[in-house]
């Protein structure tokens, strides 16, 4: 429902940046695999009540191309299995997964593929794509910020928020606010 895979969006689309004030562009240039095992997508839906929803998605693939020639011409495709959402709660996940929010059974990934990436500062850009979840395409817009590239891995935070309502996600509004705030941390390894 809120966990909206769209981080996942995010998470891919902040690999797409490139340079950063101390990573040359040419440094950062090429193709990327998103490592699971070294990155999080994290989100999180206010509550009218006061406090959140948090949760994580434990399950997500991408692939990031940087471009050091024309940095619009960046990529990034990420996937999001939206049956390893957790928030803690087994009832809530459970829920999550159901027919009234991801419908994970019939709809049992979530994607995200950049369609630009513009630059906003040395380490940071604004990654623009089409989200795609429970049969429904949208633009969604992520901020990313590169992180540092060591050892042939490059790091990113990607933020964004998404309007769960868009995709058919809205059960528990107005309780539950209609945004979700993503907060990914992605890690890519150069190959």
């Amino acid at each position: 429902m809120y966990a909206r895979i769209f981080g996942f969006a995010a998470l891919a689309a902040c690999l797409a940046m490139p340079v950063s004030a101390a990573v040359a562009l040419s440094d950062a240039a090429g193709s990327y695999t998103i490592s699971p095992a070294n990155s999080s997508i994290h989100f999180t839906i206010g509550n009218a009540g006061g406090g959140a929803l948090d949760g994580a998605f434990a399950r997500f693939k991408g692939t990031i191309r940087i471009d050091n020639r024309d940095v619009g011409r960046s990529q990034v495709n990420f996937t999001i299995f939206p049956e390893s959402v957790g928030t803690g709660q087994s009832r809530i996940d459970a829920f999550l997964r159901s027919d009234a929010v991801f419908d994970a059974a019939n709809s049992p990934e979530i994607q995200f593929r950049s369609t630009s990436v513009k630059r906003t500062g040395d380490t940071t850009a604004l990654v623009t794509g089409r989200l795609t979840a429970r049969g429904k395409t949208f633009p969604e817009k992520f901020t990313a910020e590169l992180g540092g590239l060591k050892a042939g891995m490059i790091k990113f935070h990607v933020t964004g928020k998404v309007l769960r309502s868009r995709y058919g996600m809205d059960v528990g509004t107005p309780i539950y606010s209609n945004i979700v705030d993503f907060d990914m941390t992605l890690m890519g390894r150069r190959g």
